[in-house]
């Protein structure tokens, strides 16, 4: 068989794979906190017709050169699936408790008080019933204890200790005013984690991401506006919003659905040159 089929093929899937990580891509451009993913191809193994070889300065009578190796490519396939973590757009909601990270950085939520922890860019959150804030799954906001500890405000189940009003400042700091009317402000502020690679973080669905081999541990310094996270800070009463430019990713979708033909275009190329060998015996 021609291999010219084999790496029309190859085109193909990838350029379905790109195809389908696009459409991924425009389905959630009004996500909030979602990041666009990119695709990046690379070539396959090549078979070699002839080595490359050095001249020879003694050969007779006045030297020949060197040769080329002859090598004929065998496709194409994936090389990466990168997520772009660019900041996404401020959008304002006038919800006191729903937050956006300016600079770099994940929320830490919890499902289970800390002991299984997932990060996110996505902030919209809220109080529950017992005081706690969470996000639209239920999964509790950490803070940045050691051990961290989900942010509470109060017993919200009992009437008597229902405060009055809360705010969260841009350090992360929440602070309320309790049922006898004293203002307060929680002693941990809600963490922000950091990782030196955030690409490696896993997707889980739900906006959620999970630490990998790849992303490393987040570092120690959890605080907004301190040490690693200086230049990063919390934007109350706004949400970022998906980080995904339809303008590109329309360009990107003609520019993958114009490989896709071109490579299908080299099967039915290949496959006529197939026929015309086969019609010369009739």
């Amino acid at each position: 068989m021609m291999r010219s089929l084999y790496s029309g093929v190859s085109g193909l899937r990838t350029h379905q794979t790109r195809m389908d990580v696009i459409g991924d891509n425009i389905a959630n451009v009004n996500t909030v906190g979602f990041k666009r993913s990119a695709v990046t191809f690379k070539d396959v193994f090549y078979q070699t017709l002839r080595g490359g070889s050095a001249g020879s300065a003694n050969a007779s009578p006045a030297g020949l050169g060197g040769t080329n190796p002859q090598q004929i490519g065998l496709g194409v396939t994936m090389n990466s699936i990168d997520v772009i973590h660019t900041q996404g757009a401020a959008a304002p909601t006038g919800n006191g408790t729903d937050l956006m990270i300016q600079g770099d950085g994940f929320f830490r939520v919890s499902p289970d008080g800390g002991t299984t922890i997932y990060y996110t860019r996505a902030g919209a959150f809220h109080f529950d019933d017992k005081g706690y804030l969470v996000n639209a799954d239920g999964m509790q906001v950490l803070d940045t204890q050691s051990t961290p500890k989900p942010i509470q405000i109060a017993d919200m189940a009992d009437p008597d200790k229902m405060p009055q009003s809360y705010s969260i400042d841009k350090m992360g700091f929440v602070h309320y005013v309790d049922s006898t009317g004293a203002a307060k402000t929680l002693t941990y502020p809600i963490s922000i984690a950091k990782f030196s690679n955030p690409v490696g973080l896993e997707k889980v669905g739900q906006n959620l991401y999970r630490e990998t081999a790849s992303s490393g541990a987040p570092g120690n310094d959890l605080s907004p506006g301190k040490g690693a996270l200086a230049n990063t800070s919390i934007i109350p009463s706004a949400l970022e919003m998906s980080n995904v430019d339809l303008a590109q990713e329309f360009t990107d979708m003609i520019i993958t659905e114009r490989g896709f033909q071109a490579n299908a275009r080299t099967i039915t190329t290949s496959d006529q040159m197939l026929q015309e060998l086969v019609n010369l015996k009739r």
